[in-house]
């Protein structure tokens, strides 16, 4: 595994050193990338840098695929049109509430919209 020491001054750096530019004359499609992880241990080795090269998909997508992509997107147009509506935020927030330190129970009121609404999907998509 890669590690990085950065100059004196510098703790560590987080983030995208750089990005693949938006011109495509002289720019590369490589992004350099650097994290920083505070270990639980006394290990030094908390710094890393990654080269982020794009990879061109060769195969077309499988109807399978589609299928999958088709669920996301109308699943998160269900969930943003429903956290919007003013006449059901009250009882899906009592709900999300009454079901939440349940065994299986979503912990957050996000996961379970994704729950609510990809059950609703299904049942109409079935």
């Amino acid at each position: 595994m890669a590690s990085v020491t950065y100059s004196a001054g510098i703790d560590h750096v987080s983030g995208a050193l750089a990005k693949p530019g938006k011109s495509g004359q002289h720019s590369c499609e490589k992004m350099l990338l650097a994290t920083h992880r505070t270990a639980a241990t006394t290990s030094n080795k908390c710094n890393r840098l990654y080269l982020r090269v794009p990879v061109k998909r060769t195969s077309p997508l499988t109807q399978r695929e589609h299928q999958i992509r088709n669920r996301f997107i109308g699943v998160a147009a269900m969930i943003q049109e429903r956290s919007h509506d003013l006449s059901k935020i009250t009882t899906d927030q009592q709900t999300f509430i009454a079901q939440k330190n349940e065994p299986n129970g979503c912990k957050t009121m996000k996961q379970w919209y994704w729950r609510v609404c990809g059950a609703e999907w299904d049942q109409q998509h079935s």
